[in-house]
């Protein structure tokens, strides 16, 4: 498997490290959350703690108004035919080509790879990564664990898992080796769900904005 390693071996100590932050909002910046479907509503509360200024995103012009962007868990299929039928692919796209940061997980990260099995489905290609979906188990399957090295709690509900990492992405977190969260530019994606752990250092390292 390729792929960089975080230099801080684990998205716990790289949000704590020297080196940069994915992008640097700051709390005063407003994070947008992609509310079409999913598990938005946690997430929303995640950021409210590290104190930025939540919006949800339904269109185009939403997404204008925003600084940054999370994908949210849900269904992906569901979430491509919303967004779709929002006409929202185009802004997305610009959004992520101007650099803005993006946090998308279990379904977001689905949405974000380079290659989806499982069956095979569109996506947009952002992270150069492959996905197999549903593949740490169906719904009835959940587990919580602890990352590698860090500890830090997951949660895994219908879960992709990433196959293939390409040589200009960081591997952030890993499972039993597997990696599990990735990052290449300003975009970060995840295969579980921080906002159900009630963890903030995934939208930390994306947006900053930490509080000690």
């Amino acid at each position: 498997m390729s792929g960089s390693r975080s230099a801080a071996g684990d998205v716990v100590n790289a949000v704590h490290a020297a080196g940069p932050r994915t992008s640097d909002v700051g709390p005063a910046g407003a994070i947008g959350v992609l509310a079409l479907q999913g598990g938005y509503q946690a997430h929303e509360r995640v950021l409210c703690g590290l104190g930025f200024a939540v919006r949800r995103v339904k269109s185009a012009a939403d997404l204008e108004t925003v600084a940054g962007l999370v994908l949210p868990g849900g269904e992906s299929t569901t979430m491509l035919k919303l967004i779709g039928y929002s006409q929202l692919g185009p802004a997305l796209e610009a959004f992520v080509a101007r650099g803005l940061p993006v946090l998308a997980t279990c379904a977001g990260l689905i949405l974000a790879a380079r290659h989806v099995s499982d069956p095979e489905q569109a996506s947009f290609g952002w992270l150069d990564v492959d996905v197999a979906r549903n593949a740490w188990g169906r719904q009835v399957d959940s587990f919580e664990a602890r990352a590698d090295g860090s500890g830090m709690p997951l949660v895994f509900i219908r879960a992709p898992r990433i196959r293939r990492v390409g040589p200009g992405v960081e591997v952030l977190a890993t499972l039993g080796g597997e990696p599990i969260a990735v990052r290449q530019g300003a975009v970060i994606g995840a295969s579980f769900h921080p906002e159900l752990a009630e963890v903030s250092e995934l939208h930390a390292l994306a947006f900053g904005g930490a509080r000690a």
